[in-house]
């Protein structure tokens, strides 16, 4: 396996060197979609990680009238959330009505069992295989494509077999968009233009380092000569050159010789900011041959003049009035939205966690950012709500997730960052974004009639995250992997320094363990049947027994079998064992990718401080329905079958879920063992 580092690993799981080769193939229906008219309708509110601990605290509070009205209308329960809770695992129940082992998305980050290389699980890019050489240049002559790896049809889908319109809006695990004449915009798993999730550029005169674990940017170290700073910015890599050379547009920044004011010129464009103001988007062109160019927009933020010069760009969102990959269907969705708004974040996840990680960006800036998305999410919605008068509307908010990943630190005094200080000051971030969702409800409450169904949903609550789990060093230390020099333990991601021939298990991504079988992985030791049945609970058994030396608590609370808790035909591609940890653990930053740290357990001292990848039960989802929810305990895959339900369409059979609106005495065939 050839040596590769994290960041090389990130740039080509997105594939960004195929983005000007898709050519005319990106091109999705522009038919726009189903028109009958239909009595029944369907409004959901995809509220990403609302918490129904909090939630139900301000309610209590008379915080949240809408949510309290909503209640008393209808319904509210908690929302068992996927296996595991991750976002992408959790919307792929919600798209499908399936868990993983029919829609194959078992984590961020799936691995290839012949090389042991990570990949990422919700979409694949290949790239043409048609090309023509001429000198240093490679013409493709057809297009190449981005596939959506997600198995199993959407609920949109189906509903356009009946001709039931449909809008969804930033659907999570949704790139590149399922192909549908309904009108989607693609969100979370949606990269930036260099095939990133995450992509900053930050310019500064001051020493600085990018933390490797976390990622998400690059440092530029500039100089200030004449009052002037000359930088690059860089681009996707241009595939239609032989040596595959990364692109950049060359910009100038002019420094006011006594106001902490800058002129940035860039491709022509020329503004003045403020130190502490943000640019409004900007949109530049990377220029590969001379007839194409690849088309983005970003926003620049004068941090600091001095004595310090600091300059932030945030990650290049892919331009949606021409998008050179596939955002929306049809196509003109996008650019009808930006013809409207104006230029708007198309980046799956917008707000900038990893700058504020990396202390590129403080609180109060990365919130400035964060309510930019904010308004523009809300603008839109308006804009949604007024024109749905048939069909469905699903609307995602990202900003409830974002910042709780970011602020649990303000509310919790066990984390290792709480600063009372700070507190004081940040303490009410995640209840205001709450209140925000209350007055968002409230709109929607009052807009919509007697004949819609009102749902309101999250894919999984919150927990705090304060200590880190190291599950490929937890398995070192017991004797079930082993390593070639253990010098060199830590050192390296991928396993590199994998003995494969002394390693029975090793784990990737968020939550997931993987026996090395033999005849299944390349190099595998551990014989399929009784021997590997055995490992697995042998393993399992240990990993909810072991105990935090620190805390004396268990970090891992479940730790589930595949076969006990998924069902369907993409079996073969899960992961033997799905680590499910208890309140206040989760998987460390640097395990993911197959590093093994020297300690099985460490403080988290990062900003992202709340989270969700734990066990199940622990940090479970909201819904709130206009009506009576029958279920006794629903999931997310129940929610899919209700849509159907709604609207009079037969459930599909490789459907898990049942309707919420039934009782638990119709509810049958429910398998209480499949909670996937």
């Amino acid at each position: 396996m050839k040596g590769i580092n994290r960041r090389d690993f990130i740039k080509l799981g997105l594939a960004s060197g195929t983005l000007m080769a898709l050519g005319g193939s990106s091109e999705l229906l522009t038919k726009t979609y189903g028109k009958r008219e239909t009595q029944k309708k369907v409004l959901i509110l995809g509220l990403d990680g609302m918490d129904p601990h909090l939630l139900e605290v301000w309610m209590k509070q008379g915080k949240l009238p809408a949510f309290q009205r909503l209640w008393r209308q209808g319904d509210f329960r908690r929302l068992r959330t996927s296996i595991p809770p991750q976002s992408p695992v959790a919307w792929s129940n919600f798209i499908t009505g399936m868990n993983p082992g029919g829609h194959a998305i078992f984590d961020f980050v799936h691995r290839d069992p012949e090389t042991y290389f990570p990949e990422f699980s919700g979409a694949e890019t290949l790239e043409t295989q048609k090309t023509i050489r001429i000198g240093n240049l490679v013409l493709p002559l057809s297009g190449g494509e981005v596939r959506l790896t997600r198995k199993g049809r959407a609920f949109w889908q189906i509903l356009e077999d009946y001709d039931i319109p449909a809008t969804v809006f930033k659907m999570p695990g949704n790139y590149p968009p399922a192909p549908t004449k309904q009108r989607t915009l693609s969100g979370m798993g949606t990269p930036d233009l260099v095939g990133t999730l995450n992509h900053f550029n930050y310019y500064t005169t001051e020493f600085a380092e990018i933390n490797e674990d976390i990622g998400g940017g690059a440092i530029h170290e500039v100089y200030v000569a004449e009052n002037k700073v000359e930088a690059s910015l860089p681009g996707p890599v241009n595939s239609f050159k032989k040596d595959r050379p990364e692109s950049s547009i060359d910009f100038t920044v002019f420094i006011d010789p006594v106001n902490p004011v800058a002129k940035i010129s860039i491709q022509g464009k020329e503004f003045i900011l403020k130190e502490g103001e943000w640019s409004p988007w900007i949109r530049v062109q990377f220029r590969m041959i001379p007839t194409q160019s690849a088309n983005g927009i970003c926003m620049f933020y004068l941090k600091q003049v001095r004595p310090e010069f600091k300059l932030y760009v945030s990650p290049i969102n892919i331009d949606p009035a021409a998008a050179d990959l596939p955002i929306s269907t049809p196509k003109s969705y996008s650019e009808e939205l930006e013809k409207r708004f104006g230029p708007f974040f198309t980046k799956g996840l917008p707000a900038d966690t990893k700058a504020l990680d990396n202390n590129v960006l403080d609180d109060g800036e990365f919130l400035q950012q964060d309510d930019f998305i904010l308004q523009e999410r809300l603008e839109m919605f308006e804009y949604e709500l007024q024109r749905f008068d048939s069909g469905l509307l699903f609307y995602y908010v990202s900003s409830t997730d974002q910042r709780q990943h970011m602020f649990w630190r303000h509310i919790d005094k066990a984390n290792p960052l709480y600063d009372p200080k700070q507190a004081e000051k940040y303490g009410r971030t995640i209840e205001n974004i709450y209140v925000e969702m209350d007055r968002m409800l409230a709109k929607a409450m009052d807009k919509i009639d007697k004949d819609t169904v009102l749902i309101v949903m999250s894919d999984h609550g919150f927990s705090p995250f304060r200590r880190s789990f190291n599950p490929n060093t937890w398995l070192k230390e017991n004797g079930y992997h082993g390593l070639i020099n253990e010098w060199r333990q830590g050192r390296e991601d991928l396993f590199m320094n994998t003995d494969w021939s002394k390693t029975k298990a090793y784990a990737y991504g968020l939550n997931g363990l993987y026996i090395n079988q033999k005849g299944r992985e390349s190099e595998g030791i551990v014989n399929p049947g009784a021997e590997k049945e055995a490992l697995v609970r042998e393993i399992a058994h240990k990993l909810e027994n072991f105990r935090d030396p620190q805390t004396g608590e268990r970090p891992v609370l479940r730790a589930f079998v595949a076969t006990d808790v998924y069902q369907g035909s993409n079996m073969d591609k899960a992961p033997d064992i799905i680590i499910g940890y208890n309140q206040g653990y989760r998987v460390s930053w640097s395990a993911p990718l197959g590093r093994i740290p020297k300690e099985i357990l460490e403080d988290n001292t990062e900003k992202w401080s709340g989270d969700h990848c734990m066990a199940p039960e622990i940090i479970p989802g909201i819904l709130l329905v206009n009506q009576e929810i029958k279920a006794e305990s629903p999931a997310l895959y129940d929610l899919t079958p209700t849509i159907l339900q709604v609207f009079g369409i037969e459930i599909p059979k490789e459907m898990i879920g049942k309707p919420v609106f039934l009782s638990s005495g119709e509810r049958n065939g429910k398998n209480q063992n499949k909670t996937g």
